[in-house]
């Protein structure tokens, strides 16, 4: 994306009633060190400048979002806090002011727009922004400051929702439940790795680190890796399934000629992350599958239902546990990969799964108490000609073991106003589509399984 501005871009600083106002470098450091109630900051403060000087976000191409009625808009952060509307140029001086021109487009009565709750930095709502630097600078302050305003955009962004409720009262107790859910879920925003530092035991292994790029670190992607469709589809399947974390193994095979690591099957584990009893004998029943098939064991994946797809903490020693086991005694080099998927994250652009490979350097040698870094690694997708019947039959045995399940997912409910639990996962397995199209027809039988789900 090209990142310099267009000749003599329009500034707009229309906001409505919302928009923020402009601080002195001296009133911003007022704000850390004033004392007493008075002295608290009110919501309308804190500015994208203040969040961009304390390291909270950082500038960017194509970090800003607004999700509006159907309609996407990506913006840049600057240098100096504002915001550069990538379709026009457009400047705008603070999110209240693009959010409200933007939703203006799509509904020309809109008279405000909710900037802090409708903007999202990175997948992520700026009021959470807010809400982390009221916490870090001024601990006292009162949080309703910050939820009002998140408050608002759900209400509004809740009226078609409400209208479909009416709509449809024959199955009012279970309507919007993940909709709801996605609202009322504490958000984990991720951190830098560069932040972590060295291990506290008293930091929340749930805390999730964005991924740095190899060549972030001075290094090259050490493997190629080819990942199949097949694959794709059924760990996306189920993931889909519950609102719970789930977790798979990955099989297929590593070419030290070529340094090419191959994906070719996964393999669900059909058992609860407690249930430690039926962990080996499920992990033993998927050891000796791999084992007929002519294949090894290459990875794992887990699903973060309605988090980022980005590791935390636990996922990290764990990613680096797992690449250390298949290293083997004789010290011999073979990858191992990590997928995240995030089937219901509210982030997520449409019904598609977000889906992560991420692989982890060990820290450097001069810091051995440090975590480990998680880098992202490039995949070649390789679309598969038709859709197995040891993948269909592996989605059967899913749905009978989720079937009675407490937290499976209510497919008759919606997603959002006008989508429902069936429409997404639909949509979400398209994006894995073998090159045979009768696919479809063949899924028809198992989405129909899943209706019956209670």
């Amino acid at each position: 994306m090209d990142s310099e501005p267009l000749s003599s871009p329009q500034v707009v600083e229309d906001g409505g009633e919302e928009d923020e106002e402009e601080l002195s470098g001296g009133e911003e450091a007022d704000l850390r060190c004033g004392s007493g109630r008075g002295s608290l900051l009110t919501r309308r403060g804190i500015t994208l400048r203040v969040l961009l000087k304390d390291g909270l976000v950082e500038p960017g191409d194509g970090v800003l979002a607004i999700h509006y009625l159907g309609k996407n808009f990506v913006g840049d952060l600057l240098n100096d806090g504002k915001i550069r509307w990538v379709e026009t140029g457009q400047i705008f001086n603070s999110p209240s002011a693009w959010a409200t021109h933007c939703k203006r487009l799509v509904n020309p009565a809109k008279k405000s727009g909710c900037g802090w709750a409708s903007v999202r930095y990175r997948g992520q709502k700026l009021v959470q922004y807010k809400t982390t630097w009221l916490h870090k600078y001024q601990p006292s302050a009162d949080m309703s400051l910050v939820s009002e305003e998140d408050d608002d955009e759900d209400e509004e962004e809740g009226k078609t929702a409400v209208q479909a409720d009416e709509k449809n009262k024959n199955i009012k107790p279970g309507l919007n439940d993940v909709v709801v859910s996605r609202r009322t879920d504490r958000e984990r925003i991720p951190v830098r790795y560069c932040t972590l530092g060295t291990r506290d035991a008293a930091r929340d292994p749930h805390t999730l680190v964005e991924l740095s790029a190899f060549s972030a670190i001075n290094r090259f992607q050490p493997f190629n890796v080819a990942v199949s469709s097949n694959v794709l589809l059924l760990m996306d399947f189920h993931c889909h399934l519950t609102s719970s974390e789930v977790v798979g193994y990955l099989g297929g095979r590593w070419d030290t000629n070529t340094q090419l690591l191959t994906v070719l099957r996964a393999f669900p584990c059909r058992t609860r992350l407690a249930d430690r009893d039926s962990a080996s004998a499920v992990e033993e029943e998927i050891c000796q599958n791999l084992f007929m098939r002519g294949l090894s064991l290459v990875g794992w994946y887990h699903s973060h239902p309605r988090g980022p797809a980005l590791p935390s903490l636990q996922d990290i020693d764990s990613q680096m546990d797992h690449q250390l086991r298949l290293q083997g005694s004789n010290n011999g080099f073979q990858p191992c990969l990590g997928i995240i998927c995030g089937p219901y994250y509210h982030g997520n652009q449409g019904v598609a799964s977000t889906i992560t490979p991420f692989w982890v350097v060990p820290p450097p040698e001069q810091r051995p108490n440090d975590h480990g870094i998680p880098v992202a690694v490039e995949v070649t997708y390789v679309q598969d000609n038709f859709l197995t019947s040891d993948v269909l039959n592996e989605m059967m045995l899913l749905v009978d073991y989720y079937r009675t399940a407490p937290d499976i997912v209510q497919f008759s409910q919606y997603w959002c106003p006008d989508t429902t639990m069936m429409d997404k996962i639909k949509g979400s397995l398209s994006c894995h589509a073998p090159k045979d199209q009768a696919y479809s027809q063949i899924l028809e039988h198992v989405y129909s399984q899943l209706s019956c789900t209670h």
